[in-house]
């Protein structure tokens, strides 16, 4: 009981109970007594129901995570993702899918820490974007003809968020090789330096820390050079902590710090606002003169670029 009222934010367990009693005039104890027995849970396993507002394009954020997916650490098949997780020096994992009856996602999460559950349920809430503010969003962006017409066609695109950063900013360097050759070299480097953690279904490894890769034979792998000093330096730099993607006060900061690192274009560093600094007018549009067309463009889009850009990502909006 002291873990829960700890977890739930309360400093002790008399305050906890006090607040149990006020709002539903009984004891934990006796709600206990009132709930019907199901048989025994896994232990250190939580089930949690997060509620959107629709319409929620389910399929198409399941399908960015699952083409992003780090072979060993992340998994997404059966309309479920899972991935390995770490928090507070606990490991753990959780698993996502849609409970399309009440217009909520089936959060399942296994860990050993219940301290850091209100954590884990922010971070997912941000990968798959759930306090996204769609009437807003979508009354912004109908102004623009041809998105609106993505828009009827998709309804409810969202930004898929991650669970780390700095493993998001790790694979979007990978990603400079193609997706296919990028999933490969990925799943190489789980595999030579993740922690190993085989807890489900395509989910065997922890992605290695900055401290591990900061210093690790990268081009083993098969990583080229260059791709391999960009991670190094991202990791390294993580470890100084002269770039941090955890509680950012200032992301104009850490826009600044990764433009500056080598690997990163400002395509992909606005990739990486957009998806792990969660910033929702980060603009991710490449290089060139259709590029800067597409940025002046995007200025009537402010300050929801970054759905913008999720729609005009989509190789086909209809279906």
């Amino acid at each position: 009981m002291t873990q829960i009222a700890i977890a739930a934010g309360f400093g002790s367990v008399r305050r906890f109970n006090a607040a149990i009693f006020n709002v539903y005039h009984r004891t934990p104890t006796q709600i206990r007594d009132l709930a019907p027995q199901k048989g025994d849970h896994p232990e250190n396993q939580y089930l949690f129901r997060l509620e959107f507002r629709p319409p929620y394009a389910w399929t198409r954020i399941l399908g960015v995570l699952a083409a992003q997916a780090i072979p060993g650490v992340e998994a997404v098949d059966g309309g479920t993702y899972r991935r390995s997780i770490s928090s507070n020096g606990a490991h753990g994992y959780l698993e996502v899918s849609l409970d399309e009856a009440r217009n909520a996602l089936n959060v399942r999460v296994q860990i050993a820490e219940p301290r850091s559950l209100f954590f884990i349920i922010e971070r997912v809430r941000g990968i798959f974007d759930l306090n996204a503010d769609w009437a807003t969003i979508e009354r912004t962006l109908k102004a623009d003809p041809e998105l609106a017409a993505r828009i009827e066609a998709a309804p409810g695109l969202r930004v898929a968020g991650c669970w780390s950063g700095f493993e998001l900013a790790v694979r979007t360097i990978l990603d400079q090789s193609g997706a296919a050759a990028a999933s490969a070299v990925a799943g190489r480097i789980v595999q030579s330096f993740g922690a190993p953690f085989p807890i489900a279904a395509g989910v065997t490894h922890l992605f290695p820390t900055p401290e591990v890769l900061a210093d690790a034979d990268l081009k083993s792998t098969g990583l080229a050079d260059d791709q391999a000093l960009a991670v190094q330096s991202l990791a390294r730099a993580v470890c100084e902590e002269r770039v941090s993607f955890d509680k950012v006060a200032d992301p104009d900061a850490v826009v600044a710090q990764l433009s500056m690192m080598p690997g990163f274009s400002d395509s992909s560093v606005q990739y990486v606002a957009m998806r792990a600094l969660r910033e929702p007018d980060a603009f991710p549009c490449g290089r060139g003169v259709l590029a800067a067309k597409l940025e002046q463009r995007s200025r009537a889009w402010r300050p929801w670029r970054a759905y913008a850009a999720a729609y005009l990502n989509e190789p086909d909006s209809a279906g």
